[in-house]
């Protein structure tokens, strides 16, 4: 069975009005969204390094690994999410806060790094990784 044409009713279509173009909302890709990014980067950085301090003393070595490689995942992330290098420079930015402020102690002696070899390689190491996510390529931006 094969479906008949429908007539028309001789009715022509409408002409609609043009209308005024909306206001979309703004990209990710916009200005607003990028400062956006960078500030979640901050707090993650923040917030991976702390973790990172506590894992990697906890179950050295293999903690020290998981630390690294969750370090690497924020920055080789933040690259990605902002296309550019400042989200790895504000990833790293809140890391590296956060690394330095639990390093420094209290006058009680109470500190999370105790400056041993496993903290000395989770502080350079997380650098080193910063500074070889910063230099990577960029991927070429999409034409529209």
């Amino acid at each position: 069975m094969s479906a008949a044409p429908r007539a028309s009713s001789g009715a022509s279509p409408r002409p609609t009005a043009p209308t005024a173009p909306t206001a979309a909302p703004a990209p990710l890709g916009s200005r607003a969204g990028r400062y956006a990014w960078y500030g979640v980067l901050l707090v993650l950085g923040a917030l991976v390094g702390t973790a990172g301090a506590l894992v990697q003393a906890a179950w050295f070595p293999g903690g020290l690994l998981v630390a690294l490689l969750a370090t690497a995942s924020l920055f080789y992330g933040g690259l990605r999410a902002t296309g550019t290098q400042v989200g790895v420079v504000a990833a790293g930015c809140g890391w590296l806060l956060a690394v330095i402020l639990l390093s420094f102690g209290r006058p009680e002696g109470d500190g999370v790094f105790g400056g041993g070899a496993g903290e000395l390689l989770f502080l350079f190491g997380g650098m080193g990784i910063a500074v070889m996510c910063a230099t990577l390529s960029r991927l070429p931006r999409p034409t529209p």
